[in-house]
C-alpha cells in the first residue's frame, strides 16, 4: 500500500502534460493550447476587409455570426494565401476570433520538460506572439499565445508601437 501512494505523490508532483493543437504555416510547425479552440473550420475563404490593418485576414459567417480573422501568416511577414484555408476558432477575454493557417495537424501532448523560452533575439512585437517552444523528436513546435492574437490586443499593440 505505501509504495501505491508513493506512486499517487510522485505522479501529483510530476508536471502537468500539455494538450496543443498543431498547425503550419509555411514550413513551421506552431501549437495552439486546445483550452482556447471552440472549434476548426476547415476551407473556409473569407472576405477581404476594405482599409483593416494588415493582420486581419477577412472575416467568416460563423454560427450565425460575423468573425473577424487574423492571418498568422501575415503576422509573421510571409504572403498571404490565396484559396481555402484552416481557421481555429479561439475564445479570449476579448471575446472569439478567427485563426487563419495553412493546415491543421494533430493534437499533441507535450512535456513542460520540453519547454524552451522564446529567443530574446525577435524582435519585441513577435515575441510578443510566442509562449516558447516544445522540443519534439524531429523538430520544434512554436507555441503561439492566444490571448496576444486576439484582433483587440494586436489593433492596440500596433496603435502603440
Amino acid at each position: 500500500m505505501s509504495a501505491a501512494r508513493d506512486a499517487a505523490n510522485h505522479k501529483e508532483n510530476a508536471p502537468a502534460q500539455v494538450e496543443v493543437c498543431s498547425v503550419r504555416v509555411g514550413q513551421t510547425l506552431f501549437g495552439v493550447p486546445i483550452a482556447h479552440i471552440l472549434e476548426i473550420v476547415g476551407g473556409a475563404r473569407p472576405q477581404p476587409v476594405p482599409l483593416a490593418p494588415g493582420f486581419v485576414g477577412g472575416l467568416v459567417h460563423y454560427r450565425g455570426d460575423v468573425l473577424t480573422t487574423v492571418s498568422l501568416r501575415r503576422l509573421l511577414g510571409l504572403t498571404a494565401k490565396n484559396g481555402a484555408q484552416d481557421i481555429l476558432v479561439l475564445e479570449s477575454a476579448g471575446g472569439c476570433f478567427g485563426l487563419l493557417v495553412d493546415s491543421v495537424g494533430e493534437v499533441l501532448t507535450v512535456s513542460p520538460a520540453d519547454h524552451e523560452p522564446t529567443p530574446a533575439t525577435l524582435d519585441e512585437r513577435r515575441r510578443a506572439l510566442f509562449a516558447g517552444a516544445y522540443k519534439l523528436k524531429d523538430t520544434l513546435l512554436v507555441m503561439l499565445d492566444p490571448e496576444r492574437l486576439d484582433p483587440r490586443w494586436l489593433s492596440a499593440a500596433q496603435a502603440g508601437s
